[in-house]
């Protein structure tokens, strides 16, 4: 992303030094800002738009700004007033768990669902592992947990913006007031309302601090395990992985299942089934250990880019799997948009400590993508893969 020039912003009198300036004060921010927009808005995709039209919103506003005040705060004003107006022009996004009950079997005619605008995954990579100001309540991982922002996802979008602004990023109630327009006591009564709804539908325990208590030899071992257990088709590897009441979901699929009976019985019939031949390489998102899995349906040829499917620990023990169905979050992701046969699964690292530069992105056209529409059968039975970032602006959630 970058920021467009004086002339694209309207603004032709101003000079070359302007620009580099600019860029030079949002650099430090860019990072913190995208995930921002990220918490409001659940989707990548959407992060993007929103923090490019913030920055060129702030550009355009320069020579009012004039160094009054806070240029981080003036600059997390102005992406959170973006966020909150495309909040307003769509539905939330959701994961299949929003929809309705779990499904009690397998599912091999479900396709995917591209009228609900479906929460992405987020490749945390960059964001630091402790809290972004002192007076934070969450650290700036926890704030990107896959429950975290889907809680978050179901609070309208003062409600959205008032616990953001205070909780994760430290901001008073004054200053947030400042920020949106409104009252301290309207503020007040945002987050008060907001941090009710986040506390009977987020975990007590979060990812960060279930990770923290785990070795990281035993870490390595569920997350390869996953992967290996996938690989080889061993359904009793991965029950002893999984605790009893595990969820799997795989949006834009809109069904999901509960229950060790209910997710082997669908592990049974795609993934350790039908599908074809799977390899996976380790990566992390929303601060959780993660899995990507790559496909390869015949017998030769490459294995192409086929979901990131996010792990949630319980202990020692996976208790959620979300498989985020699309070759769109390879490239999100920077992964490889293709794995030769024989790759094997690289050692895991915690998401905690994850802060490496990824591999980057493929150049457009580098090699063919897995569509849902593609493999038909019961790997995914559909009209095509979503776009990225989920359904359309509008769509029910």
């Amino acid at each position: 992303m970058s920021v467009s020039s004086p002339t694209a912003a309207g603004s032709p009198d101003r000079t070359p030094v302007d620009e580099a300036a600019f860029t030079a004060l949002v650099a430090p921010l860019r990072r913190e800002l995208h995930a921002h927009c990220y918490r409001m808005l659940g989707s990548v995709h959407d992060a993007d738009d929103a923090l490019q039209d913030a920055l060129l919103r702030a550009w355009r506003g320069l020579p009012a700004f004039a160094g009054r005040g806070s240029m981080r705060s003036w600059l997390y004003t102005v992406a959170t007033r973006v966020c909150l107006d495309a909040i307003a022009g769509r539905a939330r996004r959701a994961l299949p768990v929003d929809l309705g009950p779990a499904s009690d079997r397998a599912m091999p005619d479900s396709r995917p669902d591209h009228d609900v605008a479906w929460l992405g995954p987020y490749p945390h990579t960059g964001l630091a592992a402790g809290p972004v100001a002192p007076g934070a309540r969450y650290e700036q991982r926890e704030a990107v947990e896959l429950a975290f922002v889907a809680a978050v996802q179901h609070l309208p979008g003062n409600q959205r913006a008032a616990l953001l602004l205070f909780d994760v990023l430290g901001y008073s109630a004054a200053e947030i007031a400042a920020m949106l327009g409104a009252s301290t006591t309207s503020v007040n009564s945002a987050l008060a309302r907001a941090r009710r709804s986040l506390a009977e539908r987020a975990p007590a325990a979060t990812q960060q601090r279930t990770l923290r208590m785990l070795d990281d030899v035993r870490l390595r071992e569920v997350v390869s395990g996953y992967a290996t257990a996938l690989e080889n088709g061993d359904a009793d590897a991965l029950v002893a992985l999984l605790t009893e009441d595990v969820t799997w979901s795989m949006p834009p699929m809109p069904h999901w299942y509960q229950g060790l009976a209910a997710v082997l019985d669908f592990a049974r019939s795609a993934p350790l089934g039908p599908c074809g031949s799977w390899r996976h390489l380790t990566t992390g998102a929303n601060g959780q250990p993660a899995v990507a899995g790559y496909l390869r349906r015949g017998g030769t040829g490459p294995y192409l880019p086929w979901s990131v499917d996010v792990l949630t620990l319980r202990g020692d023990r996976i208790a959620g799997i979300t498989s985020f169905l699309g070759a769109e979050h390879a490239v999100a992701f920077g992964l490889p948009d293709a794995l030769p046969p024989g790759v094997a699964v690289p050692p895991v690292r915690r998401p905690v400590h994850a802060g490496r530069r990824p591999p980057a992105p493929p150049r457009p056209g580098e090699a063919a993508r897995v569509s849902l529409s593609a493999l038909g059968g019961r790997c995914g039975q559909a009209a095509g893969a979503a776009p990225a970032g989920g359904g359309p602006p509008g769509s029910r959630a």
